[in-house]
């Protein structure tokens, strides 16, 4: 009777020396066995958890990897300790978050951001080939100066509405404060 217990899309440890046989001696010689089963084994990691992580925001929410970093990013810039303030800081973070979101108003500039900015990222700068430059591109500087720029603009304009957000919102404390007799700044 035969053994199924390994069928499907991981090779068993037998198929596994059999392939690593197989390679030429030099390549033998740069690695042993077991460094080459960890390399085989980070390179699939590479590939496949941004794929893996981009499917469960798909699935379980409205979020982009994009629009999950805006909202964390947002989220750790509380001002105030009072929870009505809190509250409108969360509501306006949300807004922000969810425009580069799935159905957002931004959501092709948070797409393009989450595939090749944060992907990017966690492969090493690698797209889902494999490739640095990918096969449309003539000039690395060109990519390197326009991926920067683009990245200055994004953070420029996440720290515009983050002064908005930190102006209303003490402004709104401020008038809470003032209704209630207290002093208006």
């Amino acid at each position: 009777m035969a053994d199924h217990s390994n069928s499907g899309t991981h090779p068993s440890e037998d198929q596994k020396k059999a392939i690593y046989e197989g390679l030429s001696d030099d390549q033998k010689k740069k690695q042993t066995y077991t460094e080459w089963v960890k390399d085989a084994y980070n390179n699939q990691y590479e590939n496949w958890m941004p794929w893996i992580e981009d499917k469960y925001l798909a699935w379980f929410g409205t979020d982009n990897k994009a629009s999950y970093a805006t909202k964390d990013t947002l989220d750790k810039t509380k001002i105030t300790g009072i929870s009505q303030v809190d509250k409108l800081q969360d509501g306006v973070n949300n807004l922000v978050g969810d425009q580069v979101g799935k159905d957002g108003l931004l959501a092709p500039v948070g797409n393009m951001a989450s595939k090749e900015g944060i992907n990017r990222a966690e492969r090493g700068g690698k797209d889902e080939q494999g490739s640095y430059l990918g096969p449309a591109s003539s000039s690395p500087d060109s990519v390197i100066h326009n991926a920067k720029g683009a990245g200055e603009g994004l953070a420029g304009g996440a720290q515009s509405v983050g002064g908005a957000v930190s102006d209303g919102a003490k402004g709104a404390g401020s008038y809470v404060g003032g209704l209630f007799g207290g002093k208006k700044e």
